[in-house]
């Protein structure tokens, strides 16, 4: 299967569903992550959440959904739960698989209330690619 995951700053959520489903032998073929407005980085906090589960995205990058066609995917999974997601165009299978942004500065909080909700984040998608590989699979 061949996947793409968009969020709107393609620095965390999509990052983490990219280094995720690499993990899931070998069921996605093709695995790729951009945003519809793409931050030109990846959180660190997103990348300290995922070096906790044993997987490294300290190399994956913020890339733009334009330079991708869409229409070479399986499916395109957007993972927008508050924001406006970015639109995906028909014919592309399009999953919602809506997770709340973990960004955000809120002021007094600490590193590790920071950290949890990207571990949220991380959790959460992790649950629903595997009840999506679990339902895909038979």
């Amino acid at each position: 299967m061949k996947v793409l995951f968009l969020c709107v700053a393609n620095s965390a959520r999509s990052q983490m569903a990219e280094g995720l489903a690499r993990t899931k032998g070998g069921f996605f073929e093709v695995v790729e992550s951009a945003g519809s407005s793409p931050s030109g980085s990846v959180r660190p906090l997103a990348v300290e959440a995922m070096k906790e589960i044993g997987v490294d995205i300290s190399k994956h990058y913020s890339k733009a959904m334009s330079v991708f066609d869409l229409k070479t995917f399986d499916a395109v999974v957007t993972l927008c739960a508050e924001e406006i997601c970015p639109l995906v165009p028909a014919p592309c299978r399009h999953l919602d698989w809506a997770v709340e942004d973990p960004a955000g500065d809120f002021p007094g909080e600490s590193h590790e209330q920071k950290l949890q909700r990207f571990r949220v984040a991380r959790d959460a998608i992790n649950a629903k690619m595997d009840a999506y590989i679990a339902e895909n699979s038979k």
